[in-house]
């Protein structure tokens, strides 16, 4: 169970403020077409946690339990890194001439590929002996970061403190992960 709470708080973290949040808002913006791009959500979501379960279910049996560990430290430690740049506004794919729903799960798939979250999940399911629930948690805390956005638009961006929410984070997820890889190293 704790693979999952662990998945889902650091994959919503990880989403808030980032480009996947504003990729949304511009997809919602030009399509307003909200169930058409909460599915598109729900897949890219799904696909990109589902890839990093399986990566990590086939990687975990190869390594050693302190291997696991340090494992999982560096994808909270890249999370939390990740959480104090500022993100760069994407590509709104305004020329691309699919529908909604395509145009939103194909550009959450290709831009969360190798993202902080999906590295978090690929982490958890390395180190767990469940990869399906860091795979299910993830993909919990990405619709829960991205479904608002589609719903209240930019008034949720504009309400939410953004940058002291990714720096508490990022604060948060740093310690953590450096407690995990001195653990790991056996240096604490």
């Amino acid at each position: 169970m704790d693979a999952l709470l662990i998945a889902l708080l650091g994959c919503l973290l990880g989403e808030i403020g980032d480009k996947s949040q504003l990729l949304v808002l511009a997809l919602a913006t030009r399509y307003d077409r909200n169930g058409a791009i909460i599915a598109g959500i729900v897949v890219a979501a799904a696909a990109n946690a589902a890839l990093s379960a399986f990566a990590g279910a086939w990687i975990g049996p190869m390594l050693g339990a302190d291997a696991r560990l340090l494992f999982m430290a560096l994808s909270v430690l890249f999370l939390g890194a990740g959480l104090f740049w500022r993100p760069s506004a994407p590509d709104p794919l305004a020329g691309w001439p699919t529908g909604a729903f395509l145009t939103t799960a194909l550009g959450l798939f290709i831009l969360g590929f190798g993202d902080g979250p999906q590295f978090l999940i690929l982490g958890i399911a390395t180190r767990t002996a469940d990869p399906m629930l860091a795979g299910i948690g993830g993909t919990i805390g990405v619709i829960a970061a991205l479904v608002p956005v589609v719903l209240l638009r930019d008034r949720i961006l504009a309400v939410l403190p953004l940058r002291a929410i990714r720096w508490t984070g990022g604060v948060l997820l740093l310690l953590a992960g450096a407690v995990m890889a001195l653990v790991a190293t056996g240096l604490l």
